[in-house]
C-alpha cells in the first residue's frame, strides 16, 4: 500500500480515537451520563476488568467512582449500579423506566427477541402475564406444586440411596430432580433419570447454561458483527438451540394434537389454549414461536439455578459438620423420619430456613445480575440515562454487604436469625434479583430447595472425602454466573 495512504488511515485512526474520548469526556461532564473510568477506542473499558471475576472488577470500580458508574464494554454503553440504594430506586422505585431487557445480540440472532426472557414492551408484558397466571393456576406457590415437588424429593433420594454409600458426585442427580419439576409443569411428564430423551434434554440445558454463563458470550455480545464470523462456543450454543426448539416443538404439536380445552394439564396447553384465542389477532404476542422460547427459558432459569445452588449448599455443608448437626436436630424434632418435609414445616425450622437462605446468600449465583436497559430517556439522580442504555445490577453488592450481613464472605446461618432464634427477613436477600424482571419461578424454586434439602438432610448422613477443613468451596470457572468445584461425597443414609 502506498505509504502516503497508510499516513492518511494512521491520522484518521488517531482523530477518531481523540474524537471517541472527547465525546465520552463531554457527557460526563454535563452531568448526563454518571462517572466512569475512560474508554479506549473500540474495546471501550473490558482491559480494566478481569474477565474471570467481572463482579469483583465492578466492585473495584464502585470504591472510586461510587455507587452509580458509567462504563464502555466493546460498542455498548453500560451504567452499573452498586449496593442496595442504587439497586431499589432503579428496580423497584423506578421500576417502570428500568424493567426493559437489554440487548443480547446472540438471543437477537437465535430466536428475533422472541419468548418471555429476551423481550421488551407489549411483548414481555403479555408473556409475563400469562406466564404468571398459568404457572399459578398449576399451582405454584400452593399445595398442588408443592406436592409435586415432594413426589420429585423421593425419587431423588431414592438415586441417592442407589449409590449405596460409596464414593459420588451428585452433580446429574441434583440436576435431573429439579428438571423434572420443570417437565410435570410445562409437560405433565415425569421421567426416569435414566431415560434416553431425558438424557437428551438435560445436556442440552447444560450446555447451554455453560456457555451462555461464559465470558466468551459477553464478548460476542459486545461485538457481535465481528465475533460471529471468528470461530468460538457461540457456535455451538446456536446448534443446541436448534436442537432444544426442535425438542420443545415435538412436545407441542403432541398437545395440539391431545388438548382438551375443558382439562388443561401443563402450561403449553394454557398457552395453545391462548393461542386459540388470540387467532383472530394477527398482531397477537400469543404464537407457537413465543410458546417454544418461552418454554426454553422456563427450563435454563428453572433447572440449571436450582441445581447448582443445591449442589454448592452440599459441599458448603460438608465443610461445616456442626450445621448439619443443628439440622438434623431440628429436622428430628419437627419432622422426624417418618413423614415427608412439607413447606408447612418451614415456619417450625428456622434454623434449616436459615440455611437454605444463607446457602443462596452466599452462593451468589448471578453477581451482576442480569442486565436491564432503560425504556426510556431517564433521569436518575442527578444523572440522565438515554433510552436504551444498559443497566447492571451489581446484585453480589447486597448479597454481601456488610451492613445488613456482618462478615458477608463468611457462611453464617446467623444473617438469616434474630437474637431469640427466630428467622429474621432480610430486604437484602436477592437471589432472584428485584423489580418487575424479577425471576418467574421464584416461589418454585424457593419450594424445590427447600423441600430438596431438607429431604437430603434428613435420610442420609453426609461423609466428605478429606477433612472438611481442607474442602475449598471456591467457585471455578467464573464468567458470568458461579460454578461449583468438582467434588465428591458419600451419601451415608441414616
Amino acid at each position: 500500500m502506498d505509504p502516503s495512504v497508510v499516513s492518511v488511515l494512521g491520522l484518521l485512526l488517531c482523530i477518531s480515537c481523540l474524537l471517541l474520548i472527547l465525546v465520552w469526556k463531554k457527557g460526563l461532564g454535563k452531568g448526563k451520563l454518571p462517572p466512569g473510568p475512560v474508554p479506549l477506542p473500540i474495546i471501550g473499558n473490558l482491559l480494566q476488568l478481569n474477565l474471570k471475576n467481572i463482579s469483583e472488577s465492578l466492585c473495584m470500580l464502585a470504591k472510586e467512582y461510587g455507587p452509580v458508574f458509567s462504563l464502555q464494554l466493546g460498542l455498548e454503553r453500560v451504567v452499573v449500579l452498586h449496593g442496595y440504594k442504587a439497586i431499589k430506586e432503579a428496580l423497584i422505585d423506578q421500576g417502570d423506566n428500568f424493567s426493559n431487557r437489554a440487548s443480547m445480540p446472540i438471543f437477537e440472532f437465535v430466536n428475533n427477541g422472541l419468548g418471555v426472557g429476551v423481550s421488551n414492551g407489549e411483548r414481555w408484558k403479555q408473556l409475563r402475564r400469562l406466564s404468571l397466571m398459568t404457572l399459578r393456576n398449576l399451582g405454584m406457590g400452593k399445595r398442588s406444586i408443592e406436592e409435586r415437588i415432594q413426589e420429585e424429593a423421593k425419587f431423588l433420594v431414592e438415586e441417592l440411596k442407589k449409590t449405596k454409600g460409596l464414593p459420588c458426585d451428585p452433580m446429574f442427580i441434583l440436576r435431573s430432580a429439579p428438571c423434572n419439576v420443570i417437565c410435570s409443569v410445562v409437560f405433565q411428564k415425569h421421567f426416569e433419570y435414566k431415560d434416553q430423551k431425558f438424557l437428551h434434554l438435560i445436556e442440552l440445558i447444560d450446555s447451554e447454561f455453560k456457555i451462555l454463563s461464559s465470558t466468551w458470550i459477553k464478548v460476542y455480545n459486545s461485538f457481535p458483527s465481528l465475533v460471529h464470523y471468528l470461530p468460538g462456543s457461540h457456535h455451538k450454543v446456536f446448534e443446541i438451540f436448534r436442537s432444544m426448539y426442535k425438542f420443545i416443538l415435538e412436545e407441542v404439536k403432541e398437545h395440539q394434537r391431545t388438548l382438551d380445552h375443558n382439562h388443561p394439564r401443563d402450561f403449553i396447553d394454557y398457552f395453545l389454549m391462548k393461542i386459540e384465542q388470540e387467532k383472530q389477532h394477527p398482531q397477537s404476542e400469543f404464537t407457537i414461536e413465543n410458546l417454544i422460547w418461552t418454554v426454553n427459558v422456563l427450563f435454563r432459569a428453572g433447572t440449571e439455578s436450582t441445581s447448582t445452588t443445591l449442589r454448592f449448599g452440599l459441599l458448603i455443608l460438608l465443610k461445616h459438620p456442626e450445621i448439619i448437626e443443628k439440622m438434623h436436630e431440628e429436622i428430628e424434632r419437627v419432622i422426624g423420619r417418618s413423614r415427608s418435609p412439607c413447606m408447612e414445616d418451614r415456619n417450625k425450622m428456622p434454623y434449616t430456613n436459615a440455611v437454605v437462605h444463607e446457602i443462596q446468600r452466599y452462593v451468589d449465583l448471578l453477581p451482576t445480575g442480569v442486565p436491564h436497559a432503560v425504556s426510556q430517556d431517564t433521569q436518575f439522580r442527578q444523572y440522565l440515562i438515554p433510552k436504551g442504555t444498559t443497566i447492571m445490577p451489581l446484585l453480589t453488592s447486597v448479597m454481601n454487604d456488610d451492613e445488613e450481613f456482618p462478615n458477608p464472605h463468611q457462611f453464617d446461618p446467623g444473617h438469616f436469625l434474630d437474637e431469640s432464634g427466630n428467622f429474621k427477613k432480610s430486604d437484602y436477600f436477592m437471589p432472584f434479583s428485584t423489580g418487575k424482571r424479577m425471576c418467574l419461578g421464584e416461589g418454585l424454586a424457593r419450594m424445590e430447595l427447600f423441600l430438596f434439602s431438607t429431604s437430603i438432610v434428613q435420610n442420609f448422613t453426609l461423609k466428605p472425602l478429606i477433612d472438611p477443613k481442607e474442602i475449598d468451596t471456591n467457585p471455578v470457572g467464573l464468567g458470568l454466573s458461579k460454578v461449583a468445584p468438582p467434588y465428591q461425597l458419600c451419601f451415608l443414609p441414616s
